[in-house]
């Protein structure tokens, strides 16, 4: 069965999963969406005795269905190798009667490495197939993991280059570290004065202005996203959800159909889609828990219906989640509006007019398997400190979001169904932050002094990412306004 992807907006020619890849957006500004969701075509038994890459070709292959058996395989062989440092991928740890799913195990330790490590091999394996005779320019904004992660994938990539844009006051030391001690001929790093969302809407202008792009393809450069409005990144984190329900199964903690509840810290909204899609595939997943920090956009959409981005923004503690426009949202609001694209471009119009939309009440009768709630930047501070004296288990502020909604759903509801936390970040990438919320004595210290620290306190073994910045050289040192993220994307490429 060919799955084919349209846009959001517009009812142009339906692409294949390799065309959308390579896009990245389409041409109207929408994302792709698959035109169904396959379901799951092996039994949760069978997929229970498999690896995590096994697991990844079982679910990929029904989305990416113009990528032979061999094409896929390669890319994930590729993908999940020693650049991980457990041999699960992606494994399970349980405190405090919840199930934490730690997905930072990558090379850049944050969630995101679970789809960038493919996402360039599936990107030049699409170029391929398409026969792109271009150098691929990826452009990326990010709010503090997607960049790192993308610079480590797309790192010497033959035939790509990357440009990552993240607001330069708006990440902690350590992922500003981590991107600007980068490695890479093909690697450009932008600091922008503005914040995350500034950045991304400065990447989607530049991938909507058609004039540039004629002007890129005579130059022979085409634009593509590493971003998570590509599929080509989404699809890859429908499957750690798979995985982590099949091993429970496997050590005997739920059993076969039981429903489970799944908590995602969401910004972007993408890691929290691709649970939505897992489910829609017959995973048995009961409530999506979507859990915010005090940027609470999506908190407050789920309780009222309205989307509404005019608020302050707030730099908090888990700075991937400082965002006001969801992006991946969109994919939802498609869904749920009866993939009515027309409907969908209005509300888009709108958020872009006048900054927000109001849903119909048949579609917010549609967001049941939703829960939406969040945490303030006390709350948070306190699930780290009380975990960590009550268990010894050490979580980011990203992944505290996450635990402290839970224990308000959990009070709000009385639901004591089997629930994963999805641990997005390693606790050393936000040292300051957790020590802080330990003991407030730590302040004073310096971040890698704060590293050893928190390594002996966790008993975890400080991960070679944060080992390799040390004392790394600062290779990039751009910055630029908001308002010229265009100019700094010419530089780069000397055009």
């Amino acid at each position: 069965m060919d799955i084919l992807y349209n846009s959001t907006r517009s009812t142009g020619n339906p692409v294949k999963a390799s065309e959308a890849i390579l896009k990245g957006l389409s041409e109207d500004g929408g994302l792709f969406v698959p035109d169904q969701i396959p379901v799951l075509d092996k039994s949760l038994e069978e997929l229970a005795d498999m690896t995590y890459g096994q697991v990844a070709y079982e679910v990929m292959k029904l989305y990416l269905t113009d990528f032979t058996e061999q094409e896929l395989k390669e890319c994930i062989a590729k993908a999940y190798d020693q650049k991980f440092d457990t041999e699960e991928i992606a494994p399970l740890a349980q405190a405090e009667g919840a199930w934490y799913l730690e997905l930072f195990h990558g090379a850049t330790i944050a969630f995101k490495d679970m789809a960038l490590s493919i996402l360039p091999h599936l990107l030049t394996t699409s170029a391929r197939k398409n026969h792109v005779k271009n150098e691929i320019v990826i452009l990326t904004a990010t709010s503090g993991d997607t960049g790192k992660a993308a610079l480590a994938g797309f790192a010497d990539v033959e035939g790509t280059r990357i440009v990552v844009f993240y607001p330069k006051d708006g990440v902690s030391k350590i992922q500003e570290k981590q991107m600007i001690t980068q490695k890479g001929e093909n690697t450009y790093v932008v600091g922008i004065r503005g914040n995350f969302d500034d950045a991304q809407s400065g990447v989607k202008k530049i991938f909507g202005d058609r004039e540039l792009a004629a002007y890129m393809n005579e130059k022979g450069f085409q634009f593509s996203s590493a971003n998570s409005i590509n599929i080509g990144r989404l699809v890859p984190q429908i499957v750690y959800y798979v995985y982590a329900y099949v091993k429970l199964l496997k050590k005997g903690q739920i059993k076969n159909g039981e429903k489970i509840n799944v908590v995602v810290p969401t910004g972007n909204f993408g890691n929290i889609l691709a649970a939505f899609y897992a489910k829609q595939m017959g995973l048995p997943i009961d409530r999506l828990i979507c859990a915010s920090n005090e940027n609470k956009v999506l908190f407050d959409f789920f309780r009222t219906g309205t989307y509404d981005r005019n608020r302050e923004f707030v730099l908090t503690s888990s700075p991937s989640m400082d965002i006001l426009i969801s992006s991946n949202l969109e994919r939802l609001i498609y869904r749920i509006g009866g993939n009515d694209w027309k409907k969908n471009k209005e509300f888009m119009e709108s958020l872009a007019g006048k900054g927000s939309y109001v849903i119909t009440e048949e579609m917010q009768a549609q967001l049941a398997d939703f829960y939406g709630n969040y945490a303030d930047e006390e709350e948070t501070a306190k699930t780290i400190h009380k975990l960590y004296h009550q268990t010894g288990y050490v979580i980011d502020p990203h992944t505290a979001v996450a635990a402290c909604v839970y224990e308000k759903y959990k009070e709000e509801t009385g639901d004591g169904k089997p629930a994963v936390i999805v641990s997005t970040a390693s606790p050393f990438k936000f040292t300051r932050s957790v020590m802080n919320a330990i003991d407030h004595k730590y302040d004073a210290m310096e971040d890698f002094e704060l590293v050893d620290l928190l390594s002996e306190c966790a008993k975890v073994k400080v991960p070679r990412a944060i080992e390799e910045i040390r004392t790394a050289p600062v290779l990039h040192d751009h910055v630029c306004d908001k308002t010229q993220m265009k100019e700094a994307v010419m530089e780069f490429l000397g055009i």
